[in-house]
């Protein structure tokens, strides 16, 4: 039998933050989103107070603190450095491994023959790991990517077990799916969980065995290839190549309300400038920008968002062509008399730079100059690697908005003044 693992780190970002504060092990951890503005990860202390996902901040601080919780504004840097440092540690075990996020990978246990060693693995895995990292993991293993999600679920569930779960016996399936709620399923969302409701699939095992042809005709082939893994049919494999992405989003929530194009206009062009740098590192050209303005849901002043979009007529990843679009796309979508709280700009229309079709209409003297000058964004992003930052003049750097991150912790591992000292 062929198996699969998934590796997935033990609320990552509060152990992170643990990992050079042992005083910190037991305590209650939440991390806050850009601008300290809610919840983004939890620690298990800090779930069983009762602490939602994506909570704004301002409506727990009190009462959270008070009980001894602790907080910390979210340091991507550290999360990022360490997730390359257990993903190394992964690499080094097997020969196919696919990174699904920044704190989870599925590895291919091809190497291992006999199934009963499986078990062995994981605990081996969970121990490196700790070990060369000193980040807790645990480890589903299943012979499907499904039933590992399934297994890593079930380790998740189990206090003070190995933190490994291994599904490779038929019975040890039938029963953890019997017991697992259909909701619960890897790409069970709400709204389906809610249609399947309705024709009488309440648990994993019912969603096993409804006919494959009723799944794909009733609901879509995507839940097909579900009910074929739940049963040990490996529809996902692991893929060592990532597909390429197909938006790029880069957003913020505002500290202070930006109620005019003055303040908003530096705003979105500083979000357009990153999102062509991830463009290019990307390898890809788009044809979309799109920009979003909205205030905020808790406010009780008039409410309003904004969305709109610019089509390119050939793609690009010029940040000049970028910022014209963003420019434009800002001005369709302004409404005066808002205070804004969040704004946005979405790439989006991907295509390979090497594999384009250029339109038959193009125009270069249309709503804007649309520029393109790979040379030129090569310069500007070697500079801006070494640190010369280059700004464009829309930006107006002077009157950006700061991010409010006033409870960070120390970059430990990416930054000189930061490295831990002993005392």
């Amino acid at each position: 039998m062929k198996l699969i693992a998934l590796v997935d780190c033990d609320n990552f970002y509060a152990s992170c933050e643990r990992l050079f504060r042992p005083d910190l092990r037991k305590k209650p951890i939440v991390v806050l989103s850009n601008n300290d503005g809610c919840v983004i990860a939890r620690s298990k202390e800090a779930k069983a107070m009762g602490i939602k996902m994506g909570v704004p901040w301002f409506q727990i601080k009190g009462s959270y603190l008070a009980k001894g919780g602790q907080v910390f504004s979210s340091n991507f840097a550290l999360y990022g450095d360490l997730s390359k440092r257990v993903m190394h540690v992964l690499e080094g075990m097997v020969k196919n491994i696919e990174i699904y996020s920044i704190d989870e990978a599925f590895l291919d246990l091809q190497h291992i023959q006999n199934s009963n060693h499986a078990y062995e693995f994981g605990v081996h895995c969970r121990n490196m790991v700790d070990q060369w990292v000193g980040i807790p993991v645990r480890v589903g293993i299943g012979p499907t990517k499904t039933l590992a999600k399934i297994a890593s679920h079930l380790a998740k569930q189990r206090m003070g077990g190995t933190g490994v779960v291994c599904l490779n016996k038929s019975a040890h399936i039938v029963h953890a799916l019997k017991n697992l709620p259909v909701n619960e399923v890897w790409g069970i969302g709400r709204n389906l969980s809610r249609r399947l409701n309705a024709i009488h699939i309440y648990s994993s095992y019912d969603l096993m065995r409804i006919d494959t042809g009723l799944a794909r005709k009733k609901f879509s082939v995507v839940l097909e290839r579900t009910v074929r893994e739940l049963r040990g049919e490996q529809c996902l494999a692991v893929q060592n190549n990532q597909e390429p992405k197909k938006q790029i989003i880069v957003s913020r929530s505002f500290r202070e309300r930006a109620n005019g194009l003055i303040q908003l206009q530096p705003l979105i062009s500083n979000f357009a400038v990153r999102a062509g740098e991830k463009l290019r590192h990307e390898r890809q050209k788009c044809s979309q920008v799109s920009v979003l303005i909205a205030t905020s849901p808790f406010s009780k002043q008039a409410q309003y968002r904004g969305f709109n979009s610019i089509q390119f007529t050939s793609p690009v990843n010029d940040t000049r062509s970028i910022l014209a679009g963003a420019k434009q796309a800002l001005q369709d979508c302004f409404r005066q008399g808002y205070a804004y709280a969040k704004a946005g700009v979405l790439l989006s229309q991907f295509s390979h730079p090497t594999a384009i079709q250029k339109s038959l209409f193009d125009d270069l003297h249309g709503s804007f100059d649309q520029k393109q000058d790979e040379n030129l964004m090569r310069c500007i992003d070697s500079m801006n690697a070494e640190q010369m930052q280059v700004y464009y003049a829309s930006q107006l750097p002077g009157q950006l908005l700061p991010m409010n991150k006033k409870m960070m912790s120390p970059k430990y591992t990416t930054n000189w003044l930061d490295l831990p000292t002993a005392k």
